[in-house]
């Protein structure tokens, strides 16, 4: 009995050795773990200052050579831009020149253009009588004559008529109907009375056609305006005279003729 329990307990601790061998040598089997060792880092290299070169001594020939250089780049640049402010004053100078040249043409165009507006305009306001100047001679216009007339008569007529507007003027259309005339034969009319000083000829717009106004410039001499003059009865014409010395006679102061001016300014009034 006794050696029974004895081989058990040997069984067992034989047991536990075994298992002890297999748990160390499962240990041996897993790898060890490595030690990290600490990595020095390097260690910075100590920067050297780096000695700049001396700068070298300038000589007095090469500031002469550089003075002398400046210089040649200051007129160089000084000759460029003389040459640029010519070459735009040339510029600017053509085309002033241009600009006076076309403005100068505009103006000629502008003139020519007023030139023939205004031919234009007056060929718009020709008269007959403009027209008729144009075909006849100043001969054939102070000798002209309307048949079955006595020319003379007819100066007399127009100048008496006309003379009754004095400086106001009729117009000439009114005074050929008055005579019934034609406008062709009262144009030429005028125009050998105006050629004779007789009377003038004013150029006025009415009722928009260009006419004439005529104005009397010399009243005709009339025998009407001698008759009733006391001086063809006076019974002292032959001794009355301008020089005569009052109380002897003369037209100076002559109560008749004064009476008779009076009368016959009064006559004309009415």
């Amino acid at each position: 009995m006794k050696k029974t329990k004895q081989t058990d307990n040997e069984n067992e601790i034989k047991k536990q050795l075994e298992e002890l061998k297999a748990q160390l040598k499962h240990q041996s089997k897993k790898p060890k773990a490595k030690k990290t060792t600490k990595v020095e880092k390097p260690k910075a290299k100590k920067t050297t200052k780096v000695e700049k070169p001396k700068a070298k001594k300038i000589t007095k020939a090469q500031k002469e050579k550089a003075k002398k250089v400046a210089k040649a780049q200051r007129e160089k640049a000084k000759k460029v831009a003389k040459a640029q402010k010519e070459k735009a004053k040339k510029a600017a100078q053509a085309q002033r020149e241009k600009a006076k040249k076309a403005a100068q043409l505009e103006k000629e165009r502008a003139k020519q253009a007023a030139q023939l507006a205004k031919e234009k305009a007056e060929e718009a306001a020709r008269t007959p009588e403009e027209e008729l100047e144009e075909q006849f001679s100043d001969e054939q216009i102070r000798n002209f004559q309307i048949e079955k007339m006595d020319m003379d008569r007819i100066t007399n007529k127009v100048c008496e008529i006309v003379a009754e507007y004095e400086d106001t003027g009729m117009l000439q259309s009114d005074l050929w109907k008055k005579l019934k005339l034609s406008s062709r034969d009262g144009s030429r009319l005028a125009l050998r009375l105006e050629r004779r000083g007789l009377i003038s000829r004013e150029k006025i717009l009415q009722k928009d056609r260009w006419t004439y106004k005529l104005i009397i410039e010399q009243t005709p001499i009339s025998l009407e305006s001698l008759q009733n003059s006391p001086c063809l009865t006076c019974p002292v014409e032959q001794k009355c005279d301008i020089e005569n010395v009052h109380p002897e006679p003369s037209p100076l102061y002559c109560q008749l003729i004064e009476d008779w001016v009076i009368t016959e300014f009064t006559k004309k009034k009415k």
